[in-house]
Order: C-alpha cells, then sequence, then structure tokens
C-alpha cells in the first residue's frame, strides 16, 4: 500500500478531472443499477396490474436512461484515460530525470537494456494498471456497492445472508495476490532479461556476424523467451484460478437467495417480482466481484513492476550537489590533487594517496599498464565518481564543494570511443554548446580539421551520419568529437587515449587538431602512444594505483625506470 499511496500523488494535479470522471462513473453505474428495478416495476405492476401506463412510462425511461448512461460511459472513459495517459508521461519523465541523476558506478553495474527496460515495460505494466484497469475499479465498485444498496432496500435479512460469503471472497484474493504480485516482478524480471539480450545483440551485430554466431544468438534468445513465458504462464495459472475460486463462492451466495426468497415468496413476505430484481441485484453483485478479482491480479501483477520503479526512484544519487554548493567561477585551470585515495567496489583501491599538482595550460600526461589507474584519474577530475578520500581542487575550490553542472561546464572530454547520435553533423557537433551558431559550428569544424570531409558528405552539415556514426570512418568520428569540444571551449580538457584506435594516418589528422586543441588549456592526455607525450610539460607514470615516476620526457628517460622500459618497448627497432 505504501507504494500505491506514492503511486496516487502523481494523479493530484488532475484531481478536477478525476472528480468529473468519478461522477462520470456514478452515474453509469447508476443506470446499470435500474435495470433491475425496471423488471422489478414489471412484475408487480405492469403485468399484475395490465397497466398500459406505466409501460410506456417504462419503455421511455428506458431510452432516457440508457441515452444518459452512454454520455456519461464516454465521459468515464476519455477522463480516465487521460488521466492515466497523463500520469504514465509524469512517471516515464521522471524515471528519465533519475537515470540523468544517477552516477556513473550505478551505470558501470547495470546493463544498458536493464535501464531501459525500467522506463518501457514496467512504466507499460503500470500504465496497464492506471488507464485500462482503473475504469473497471471504479465502475465495478460502483456497480458493488448500489447493489448492495439496493438489496438493502428490498430485503435486508436476505442481504446480510448474502453478504456471509463476502470475507472468504476477500481471503481467497488476499492469498492469490501475494502469489500474483510475487510472479509479477518475476514477469518484468524477464522482460528486462530479454531487453537486456536484445540491446546488447543489436547493438553488437558486427560482431555477431563477424564471428558467424546468429544461431548463438538466436537461441541465447529462445531461451529469455522460454523463460519469460514460463513466468507468463505461471500468472495465468494463478489468475485463472482466482477466478473461479470468486465464482464458486458467489453461486454459494446465489444459492442461499434462492432458497431463502423462494421461502419468503410462499410464505408471502416477498413479492415475486422484488424476489426477481433482489436475484438480479445479486448477479450484479456477482459479475463486479468476479471482475474485481480479475482486476486484483491484474494490479497486483502491476505494482510488481510500481515497487521496481520506486526502488529505483528510491536510490542514492552518490555525487549529487551539497545544500550549500556554490557556482564555480570561470577558472584558470590550477588543478590539485591532495593524498587522493579511491575504490571503484569499497575493497580494492584503484588509487591510494595520489598528489599531484598541474599549473594552468600545462600539458599532463598519465602513462602506464592497463589499469593501473590512468582512466580513475580523468573520470575524478569531472566528478564522475566521488574520491573515498584526499580532496581535488580547481583553482582552490575543492570540487565537492560546487555545483556539478558548473564544474562539468568548464571540462571538455575526448574519449577513445567516440559516442555521436543519430542526427546531423551540424547537431552533433552542436552538443558541445546548444546555443551556438551554425557560423560558430563551421569555425569548430575548420579548427578540428573536419570541414573537409564533412562538405563532401551528401547533405555536408545537414548530413544524418546514422546510430553512433558508423557510417563514418574512425578518424572522422573522432574529429568531430574534437570540434564538438572546441565549440564547448573548455579551461580543462581531458583527453582519454582518443588516438590510440585510429591508423597513422588518420592519427596524424587527428593528433594535430588535438595539438591546436590543447593550446592555452590545462590538458589531461591518457596516452597509450608514448610519441603523442613527448612534449608534454609533466609526465606522470602510474602503477597499482600509486605515481611512481613523474617528470618530463628526457627527465623519466634518464631515470631509466618503468617509463624507459615502456619507451624502449615500443620504440625498439628505432
Amino acid at each position: 500500500m505504501k507504494n500505491y499511496k506514492r503511486l496516487l500523488i502523481y494523479i493530484k494535479p488532475y484531481l478536477k478531472r478525476l472528480g468529473a470522471a468519478i461522477i462520470c462513473i456514478i452515474v453509469a453505474a447508476g443506470a446499470n443499477l435500474y435495470v433491475p428495478w425496471i423488471i422489478k416495476d414489471m412484475i408487480d405492476k405492469v403485468l399484475a396490474d395490465k397497466n398500459m401506463a406505466l409501460l410506456n412510462v417504462i419503455c421511455i425511461g428506458i431510452v432516457v436512461v440508457f441515452l444518459v448512461r452512454g454520455i456519461f460511459y464516454f465521459g468515464q472513459s476519455y477522463l480516465v484515460s487521460y488521466i492515466g495517459q497523463k500520469v504514465i508521461i509524469d512517471i516515464r519523465e521522471v524515471m528519465f530525470r533519475k537515470f540523468q541523476r544517477m552516477p556513473m558506478s550505478y551505470f558501470d553495474k547495470h546493463q544498458t537494456g536493464e535501464t531501459m527496460s525500467y522506463i518501457t515495460n514496467d512504466v507499460a505494466a503500470v500504465q496497464a494498471a492506471l488507464v485500462e484497469n482503473l475504469i473497471e475499479l471504479f465502475t465495478e465498485s460502483s456497480i458493488l456497492i448500489g447493489s448492495i444498496a439496493m438489496m438493502l432496500y428490498l430485503d435486508w435479512k436476505l442481504t446480510l445472508l448474502t453478504l456471509i460469503v463476502v470475507p472468504m471472497v476477500g481471503y481467497a484474493m488476499k492469498i492469490f495476490g501475494k502469489k500474483i504480485k510475487a510472479n509479477g516482478t518475476v514477469i518484468q524480471e524477464r522482460m528486462a532479461d530479454i531487453t537486456s539480450m536484445l540491446q546488447e545483440s543489436i547493438s553488437s551485430i558486427r560482431v555477431v556476424k563477424s564471428f558467424v554466431r546468429e544461431d548463438y544468438e538466436i537461441k541465447r534468445f529462445c531461451d529469455e523467451n522460454e523463460l519469460n513465458f514460463q513466468a507468463a504462464m505461471k500468472n495465468v495459472q494463478l489468475t485463472s484460478l482466482l477466478t473461479p475460486t470468486v465464482e464458486f463462492l458467489a453461486a454459494i451466495a446465489v444459492t442461499f437467495i434462492v432458497w431463502f426468497g423462494g421461502y419468503e415468496v410462499i410464505n408471502g413476505t416477498m413479492t415475486a417480482g422484488a424476489l426477481v430484481a433482489f436475484l438480479t441485484y445479486a448477479v450484479n453483485l456477482a459479475n463486479p466481484v468476479k471482475r474485481l478479482s480479475r482486476i486484483y491480479g491484474k494490479m497486483q501483477k502491476a505494482m510488481a513492476a510500481v515497487d521496481r520503479i520506486f526502488h529505483v526512484l528510491d536510490l542514492q544519487e552518490a555525487v549529487s550537489d551539497k545544500e550549500n554548493a556554490k557556482i564555480l567561477p570561470p577558472v584558470k585551470g590550477h588543478v590539485s590533487f591532495k593524498n587522493v585515495t579511491f575504490s571503484y567496489d569499497g575493497t580494492h583501491d584503484a588509487l591510494k594517496n595520489v598528489s599531484l599538482e598541474v599549473k594552468p595550460g600545462e600539458m599532463i600526461a598519465f602513462v602506464g599498464p592497463s589499469g593501473a589507474g590512468k582512466s580513475t584519474i580523468a573520470n575524478l577530475i569531472p566528478r564522475f565518481y566521488d574520491v573515498n578520500d584526499g580532496e581535488i581542487l580547481i583553482d582552490d575550490n575543492d570540487i565537492r564543494d560546487v555545483k556539478v553542472h558548473s564544474l562539468r561546464e568548464q571540462i571538455g572530454i575526448v574519449p577513445q570511443e567516440t559516442v555521436l547520435f543519430s542526427t546531423t553533423v551540424m547537431e552533433n557537433i552542436r552538443y558541445g554548446r546548444l546555443d551556438a551558431t551554425d557560423e560558430e559550428v563551421i569555425a569548430a569544424s575548420i579548427a578540428a580539421n573536419c570541414d573537409e570531409f564533412i562538405k563532401q558528405l551528401p547533405n555536408g552539415y545537414d548530413t544524418f551520419i546514422g546510430e553512433r556514426g558508423l557510417n563514418l570512418s574512425g578518424g572522422q568520428r573522432q574529429r568531430l568529437s574534437i570540434a564538438r569540444a572546441i565549440l564547448k571551449n573548455p579551461r580543462i580538457l581531458i583527453l582519454d587515449e582518443a588516438t590510440s584506435a585510429l591508423d597513422t594516418e588518420s592519427e596524424k589528422i587527428v593528433q594535430s587538431a588535438l595539438d591546436d586543441l590543447m593550446v592555452g588549456r590545462t590538458s589531461f592526455v591518457i596516452a597509450h602512444r608514448l610519441s603523442t607525450i613527448f612534449d608534454a610539460d609533466q609526465i606522470f607514470v602510474i602503477d597499482h594505483g600509486k605515481i611512481c615516476e613523474y617528470g618530463s620526457h628526457s627527465e623519466l628517460l634518464k631515470m631509466n625506470g618503468v617509463y624507459a622500459n615502456l619507451y624502449h618497448i615500443q620504440f625498439k627497432d628505432e
């Protein structure tokens, strides 16, 4: 109920429409309740007394009542659907905002498909509960309450006898509801697995085809599909058992009515028309109970998705602004690490007591074996993660004391794997600064040595480059990434092995663009190829999370240590 109440909070902005919808539902349900009363009057007054005038009134009344019912039925369907759809849009937006604020550590531990499943499959399950079942819930509840009221009016003793079965129905729904909800959680997890597998397989389709693993991927998908089928069938078993159980209990109630009502008619304490009307209301009572049991099952399944959604919304955002965080003013680029220690898993340190100082405009390089901690340093500067111990200062400002967006706005990153979006070349570069003019975008492209190849594309800067820019070469994608960084015009620049995946010719072009980009900026370069960092002001050699050597290229060679060893390995032929 806690999460269900939280879900209802999202309906609060639409209370006026909800009130109008409830009025429509009550009126439409009231029209249904009028039918048994017509049957009673037909038997006790029209047929018994041969009252033609009353017959005419009843016929006109039927037409009017069902006309009104149709109008209000449309009103209830439209208003409830409107509210349900708006609530779903709001929840989907809240989920997306949450994922945008989640720290990098969350995405390190969760698959992309799993994250997508929350916004697609889980929210869709909530949509089914709110839109499809909410109308039925209100309608059947109104008919249920109205039928009980009319039954009490006709014969309170017979009504009380009938309602003995209600606690049994409630107990059955409680037992089945727990099982259905638990199984609903399994279904949502299976759907998340399918989404993850799909995302992984389709995004890696080139690898799949190159290794001729189509049949293997099909088998993986079929296995996941089968697990989802089994979970779905378990849900069908439970809901299919719930409905006949409730129907059987309702049949017991009808049996009581037939026997005791017949006894009262025989003894003259109840008219035949009243008994028929009572039986009709009892059927009206049984049908809502049966439908409510089905709705209850669906709602419990949906609540499993609601629980998953609120679990994510309740996750702590590890990297967030302090209450008194200030805006980081325009920086000069003076960066200091003071005894920084950091661990990804809380057990193994990726960095241990790292201290370094970088003056504004300096080019700093990090080298070392894979897994030594080079990229970790780069990830800590824009505060993708928070340090476990020590501090990182930019112009004497602890980066944990400033607003995250004001920090990252002044840092440009050119990663090893360029990420481009499925839009035009112009919009991909403009991502660096959304308010940039077309002229500024073109100027950044010229500075990044990519204007020439862009003009050769079918539609120039308006060419759609496809998903992740796969229609372009690696060097072209990297130059677009550099143009994006130039357009942002950051004071601090991070180059994370930006040329390591390129061929020699592309590397020279990209490196030329990078050299121009680094002029006048504080630059951190994570290097795989040592030839790209010979001119660095300082080179830090990282090994096992510690700085084991640092100095200029010539100074490090004279030390004849780790750096010299790396240098001789790469340039042994020369």
